[in-house]
């Protein structure tokens, strides 16, 4: 039967804290512009998304790097710090697909069919991160996947309801889109990344060969009782015993 490699627990740590600093990094980038703004006077929502207005199509690339007010920013930071640690961490190769496609996509889908309004902030690519984490770990059903998306569901399910237009300043349109090819892109990606490895030895699985055997232990040659000692718990007294 073919055996599950073990878990590497050093490799494991340095992709989770790769992760989180890239996350991180993205996140200070946003407290950077919002608070340039500020310092210098500026307003800078008029390179966000106008849908229809053919100059602010270059909102699709901008407009998640502003935000309407320090609230608005404070409310998607702990969002994308989290969600994109778990993302990268759990699927860094769907990550460099889906990232951009949910990135640049939400905001066209804004573009194209939003109300007229203006539409800014990382909102949109949260609900992506979101739903994508939370569908990853419905059609892989494996426990890496289940994991993070019970943790995102636990920590962000109340997200959902930011799906509908309960408040005309909050652009629940960009919320929409982005969870949509959350939800699309993990059906299309859920195979690319290889399942995770499990916290198990080769030495565990039954058939294994005797070069599976830890150490140096294998049972020699006309020995029953396997070549090892028993336990000293079960040894009895002996001679010389202190």
């Amino acid at each position: 039967m073919p055996i599950t490699p073990p878990i590497n627990l050093d490799e494991d740590a340095a992709r989770l804290r790769r992760a989180f600093l890239i996350a991180t990094f993205f996140t200070a980038v946003l407290w950077t512009i919002k608070l340039s703004e500020l310092a210098l006077g500026m307003d800078l929502s008029r390179y966000s998304i106008y849908p229809g207005d053919p100059a602010t199509l270059t909102g699709t690339l901008f407009a998640p790097l502003l935000h309407e007010s320090l609230r608005h920013l404070f409310a998607n930071t702990a969002p994308i710090l989290v969600l994109g640690t778990a993302l990268l961490y759990g699927y860094p190769k769907a990550a460099r697909i889906a990232l951009p496609i949910i990135y640049l996509g939400s905001g066209l889908a804004v573009w194209l069919f939003a109300r007229h309004s203006w539409h800014l902030g990382a909102s949109g690519l949260a609900f992506g991160l979101m739903f994508f984490i939370f569908t990853m770990g419905v059609v892989r059903w494996e426990r890496r996947a289940i994991a993070l998306s019970l943790a995102v569901f636990l920590l962000y399910g109340g997200m959902i309801w930011g799906l509908f237009p309960t408040d005309p300043h909050i652009s629940f349109e960009y919320h929409l889109a982005g969870a949509t090819l959350g939800v699309v892109l993990a059906v299309l990606l859920r195979r690319l990344d290889p399942p995770a490895p499990e916290k198990t030895y080769s030495w565990e699985h039954e058939g294994g060969d005797e070069d599976d055997w830890p150490f140096d232990e294998r049972p020699s040659e006309g020995d029953e009782g396997g070549g090892r000692p028993p336990p000293a718990s079960v040894r009895g007294p002996g001679r010389g015993a202190a």
